[in-house]
């Protein structure tokens, strides 16, 4: 579903004018920015198979940090793999890395075991490649605001149109029917559902172990 769509939705609920461009007025730019507080509260809410994609490096000899090309601070990193080796990568603190990397110099080099974080898209590897390896952040990464007409949604619809209109009816005051916070308990039930219906998906992922 489409940004346009979205706001369409919600405005259909709160018994306003569907609009041809979300910034045809003042109102509807207004649900726009419903639409994407909401998007964002859903998106944060589960790791959405929607929302899963994977990045490719490829590392060049004797150069250990690399950029997460689309990857911002809302990312999280589901695994690693060395593609060229087919061996798992580990995570490392940040403390960890900095010890390694003391004696720069006689750091090790050969097939990377090891990654951190350096900076919001930044990673260190170590050891330090002595080789091109191709390696694959499996991730979930989470969409910025909408501002395009035709941007997608890529997580379920409901909960997103639900909240927003509570959300708007909470900024008004009325929508001739539901109160705000019988809205705000429907989107909440909403995306339980959608949550549920996802996570039987990753059905691993939801068991935990002591």
């Amino acid at each position: 579903m489409t940004y346009l769509q979205l706001v369409n939705k919600v405005l259909v609920r709160l018994r306003e004018n569907e609009v041809s461009t979300v910034s045809e007025n003042n109102y509807s730019k207004l649900i726009g920015e419903y639409v994407n507080d909401a998007k964002r509260d859903v998106q944060n809410a589960w790791d959405w198979t929607g929302l899963r994609n994977t990045l490719t490096v490829d590392t060049q000899a004797n150069v250990f940090n690399y950029v997460l090309t689309d990857a911002d601070n809302t990312i999280k990193i589901l695994d690693v793999t060395n593609d060229s080796q087919n061996c798992f990568l580990r995570y490392q603190t940040s403390r960890w890395f900095d010890e390694a990397f003391l004696d720069f110099p006689s750091v090790p080099k050969g097939t990377t075991q090891f990654y951190s974080f350096n900076g919001i898209n930044g990673v260190d590897l170590y050891p330090i490649p002595d080789a091109e390896y191709t390696l694959r952040f499996n991730v979930v990464l989470r969409t910025k605001d909408f501002t395009a007409d035709t941007d997608v949604l890529t997580v379920p619809s409901t909960p997103v149109i639900q909240l927003a209109t509570a959300m708007a009816a909470r900024e008004r005051g009325e929508t001739g029917g539901a109160s705000a916070a019988e809205l705000f308990a429907i989107a909440d039930s909403t995306l339980a559902d959608a949550i549920a219906m996802d996570a039987a998906l990753h059905p691993e992922e939801t068991i935990w172990y002591s």
